[in-house]
């Protein structure tokens, strides 16, 4: 058999062998996906969460400087954490409420974890208006329920973080948050 250049060869034993027009393929279509994961990848990774929001997704605190009756502020999320460590009459004064009196019916223990009673761990930010409450600094004004209490409008929070009294809505919110010893609390 005779062959024009640029045409298919035969191989040895009489079918059709590697064509160079199959190899400019697979080239061809390697250089495409090639090119093709190159572009995507920057489109890709770019919507993926930056270092700075990454570390911004949970926060650990020391709580072991914070004696009972105490409470600090952190941040977390750009936003107040109020972690107060309760005393013994704040718990029992908390758990005296009749839940079904209150606008957002929910028990202490509901708002703390198990084994950590004392400790409740609250958003600072109002449900009303998103004013931050006083009564988590030293020498602030905690309401007449002995909680929280946020000026701007007047909401009063007793000692659980519960709305009392006020035009806010519901209670101060309870972040996801996980004892990793007993002195530090993860946030987030």
């Amino acid at each position: 058999m005779a062959h024009d250049a640029g045409t298919d060869t035969l191989a040895a034993d009489g079918g059709e062998g590697v064509r160079r027009r199959d190899f400019i393929n697979i080239a061809a279509v390697s250089a495409a996906g090639v090119g093709g994961l190159a572009t995507l990848y920057p489109l890709i990774s770019q919507m993926s969460a930056s270092a700075d929001v990454l570390a911004e997704s949970s926060t650990e605190v020391d709580i072991s400087a914070i004696q009972p009756g105490q409470a600090i502020k952190a941040v977390f999320r750009k936003q107040p954490v109020f972690i107060r460590n309760l005393k013994p009459e704040e718990i029992e004064e908390a758990n005296k409420v009749d839940i079904s009196t209150l606008r957002d019916p929910q028990t202490l223990k509901e708002r703390t974890k198990e084994g950590h009673e004392n400790w409740l761990i609250t958003m600072g930010v109002c449900t009303h208006l998103g004013c931050v409450p006083l009564g988590a600094g030293e020498g602030e004004v905690r309401g007449e329920f002995g909680g929280y209490f946020c000026p701007c409008h007047g909401s009063a929070y007793d000692t659980a973080a519960r709305i009392r009294k006020g035009p806010a809505p519901k209670n101060l919110q309870v972040p996801d948050y996980a004892f990793t010893s007993d002195t530090v609390v993860k946030i987030g």
